[in-house]
């Protein structure tokens, strides 16, 4: 595995004032949109939860948009470049049927018990133990993947701009923390659905481009065809049981790995995203959050696969030694080639953008679970209302600078897409096993979902740190070992929680309302509101739209 400490150093961009113009432009608007939201937060609620005011077609973008992060942008660039078009696996598998899931079973489970968190959702199903342990492993995911996105900025920033790395952190830091400080939860969604827009300014012209200078798209699959083998442009060649492929993993790991377990497990329980849609106005509005993020998701795959593709197929040998670049170079390569200047200065705004709006999503969501699922709950409680608004400005803060503290941890990883995966096989997959074993089963006891919770986190680290690092098995890509890693940290919480549930007495019935499949709450049973009855406003019919539009994309690649 290659050591990434920077991009390659020849990646410095041609940039002029009109690019820098169009950069202080963008950062002007972010904090006047701060400035502006801040009017509107009056209580706790309004500042972590945007008051639950929002339409769907704002939570819809900015949950799409929290998750379009530059770690993404150039994790999955990273992906395409190392292991071809079996990137498309993450999106067509690996998200729509989690986000449809999301939308139609969960949704009304989370939005009808009125929860302000996910962890919060454990307290009422399971116990305190098993709260105060996702909330401490949630809020130490949240500040380590927010500090992969500053680090990742940071080293992109300073080969394109010149800027020092200390520089490009405290400057996107500050910015960050400008914004959801002064406007919360609010602040952080408008700014996302910004920078929605800005992000595919960015990278549609960086792909069509890319794609010209390739020879289209059948030069370009004749390209890394001749290069890399056939299987590189496929999306299930070579995943037999017991045959090699660039990615290093089969259909059965592809499918139970990805598609459930680290696909489940991010989309359902990762509070990130999850919080979106608990802005949403109404249970409906809730419900359709994930289902509108899902049409946009299938076809982003294409603009950040095919800039991967187009490097790997320009730079021979692109990601190792011999070529002077690493997998997280592509974009930044295809950047400096093909833009100029004002599309540049779009580009790299869009992808600060990116950067910032991972980071604040993973921010905003921190200090959501911090203030209320910890300290409100287990250090200072009974506080009037405005006390917690107050300290869920100051762990913003603290969240911030501890971001800074853990930047430089994804320094070992040459592709960042490995680490996230890693570090979601350790903290979302097992939260994910507790919540679908006790959503559908109520003999699950109040004490299994703590038990559950540390065993699956426990298998998912042993598998990686000891099992595939110190290679007792045998596997062939970090890629691969995350899969593993997500089964091991899924079956082991699993049983475990069934073991424990049978020594232990379940919760009565009475307290499983609306905490169960098949049972309600009266927040569960809300009626349709008026205007409601059109085809797009059905969460059933957006949701399976989704997920045939998916297996439909999926024909191309499969040959």
């Amino acid at each position: 595995m290659q050591t990434a400490t920077s991009l390659a150093a020849e990646l410095r961009l041609p940039t002029n004032w009109l690019d820098y113009t169009i950069l202080v432009i963008y950062f002007v608007v972010v904090l006047g949109i701060g400035f502006a939201a801040r009017r509107s937060v009056k209580t706790s609620l309004d500042f972590f939860l945007s008051g639950r005011s929002l339409p769907a077609w704002i939570t819809g973008l900015a949950f799409i948009s929290a998750n379009l992060a530059a770690t993404e942008i150039l994790g999955m660039a990273a992906n395409s470049a190392q292991y071809g078009a079996y990137t498309v696996h993450w999106y067509w598998i690996g998200a729509i049927p989690a986000m449809v899931f999301l939308g139609l079973v969960m949704m009304p489970f989370y939005y009808g018990s009125k929860v302000r968190s996910v962890p919060e959702f454990l307290l009422l199903r399971f116990d305190r133990g098993a709260h105060l342990l996702s909330s401490i492993l949630f809020a130490f995911a949240a500040i380590l993947i927010a500090g992969v996105n500053l680090y990742a900025l940071a080293i992109v920033v300073e080969a394109l701009l010149g800027w020092p790395q200390w520089v490009a952190i405290v400057v996107a830091g500050a910015f960050v923390l400008a914004y959801i400080t002064l406007g919360g939860l609010s602040s952080a969604i408008y700014n996302e659905v910004l920078q929605f827009f800005v992000i595919l300014a960015a990278l549609i012209p960086i792909t069509v481009l890319g794609l010209k200078k390739a020879g289209g798209w059948g030069g370009l699959t004749d390209k890394l065809t001749a290069d890399h083998g056939a299987d590189f442009t496929t999306a299930w060649g070579g995943t037999g049981i017991g045959h090699a492929n660039p990615l290093g993993a089969n259909w059965l790991t592809i499918v139970l790995g990805l598609g459930f377990v680290l696909s489940f497990g991010y989309w359902t329980t990762n509070f990130a995203e999850v919080q979106r849609a608990l802005s949403a106005k109404n249970l409906s509005a809730g419900q359709r959050t994930p289902l509108i993020a899902a049409y946009p998701k299938i076809f982003i795959v294409f603009l950040v696969m095919i800039p991967g593709l187009v490097a790997a197929a320009l730079v021979p040998k692109f990601g190792t030694a011999a070529s002077g670049y690493q997998y997280n170079d592509a974009i930044p390569y295809l950047m400096q080639e093909l833009l100029p200047n004002g599309v540049l200065g779009i580009a790299v705004t869009g992808l600060l953008a990116a950067f910032m709006a991972g980071m604040a999503a993973n921010v905003s969501s921190f200090n959501t679970v911090f203030t209320n699922d910890i300290w409100a709950k287990y250090v200072v409680r009974g506080r009037e209302d405005g006390y917690y608004v107050r300290f869920g400005r100051l762990i913003t803060a603290i969240g911030v600078c501890a971001s800074v503290g853990t930047a430089f941890l994804a320094s070992s990883f040459s592709n960042i897409m490995s680490y996230l995966q890693t570090l979601f096989s350790f903290f979302n997959v097992p939260m994910f096993v507790v919540f679908i074993v006790g959503m559908f089963w109520k003999r699950a006891s109040a004490k299994s979902g703590f038990w559950g919770l540390l065993a699956g986190t426990t298998a998912a680290m042993v598998n990686y740190f000891v099992f595939y690092k110190k290679g007792i098995i045998s596997i062939p890509s970090d890629q691969g070992a995350n899969f593993v890693s997500a089964i091991a940290g899924f079956v082991a919480g699993a049983v475990v929680m069934f073991a424990v549930s049978l020594f232990t007495k379940p919760k009565p019935a009475q307290e499983l309302q609306g905490l169960v499949y098949g049972t309600r709450s009266p927040g569960m049973s809300e009626p349709p509101a008026v205007g409601d009855d059109a085809w797009y406003r059905r969460p059933a019919l957006l949701g399976w739209g989704a997920v045939v539009l998916a297996a439909v994309c999926y024909i191309p690649f499969s040959f």
